[in-house]
């Protein structure tokens, strides 16, 4: 299983990545008020999504209607079901973006 490493010291920050064999932007945001993080996605500059939450065991644009977005999965998961929700404290060291393809 593929995960996407998250550089949390440099949030916000974006970073050039290939889903599904195209290519995109994802740029990373972090609340520190409330403890959680969101994601934007871009695809030649164009944005497909703004503010897209980051929730424990649920898939990314989940419910979103786009041609344009990837054609993977991508699932926050903590791999030993310990974790109740995602944190600054957790992501990237028991919480992991994972990268699911279908084919």
């Amino acid at each position: 299983m593929n995960y996407i490493d998250i550089e949390k010291d440099e949030i916000p920050y974006s970073f050039e990545i290939d889903l599904g064999e195209e290519e995109f932007t994802i740029e990373m945001h972090y609340n520190g008020r409330f403890d959680f993080f969101t994601v934007d996605l871009y695809k030649n500059d164009k944005p497909l999504v703004y503010g897209e939450k980051l929730i424990l065991d649920r898939p990314l644009f989940d419910g979103l209607v786009n041609i344009e977005l990837p054609k993977v999965t991508i699932i926050p998961k903590d791999r030993s079901s310990m974790e109740k929700r995602i944190t600054y404290a957790n992501l990237n060291e028991t919480v992991y973006l994972y990268v699911f393809d279908p084919e």
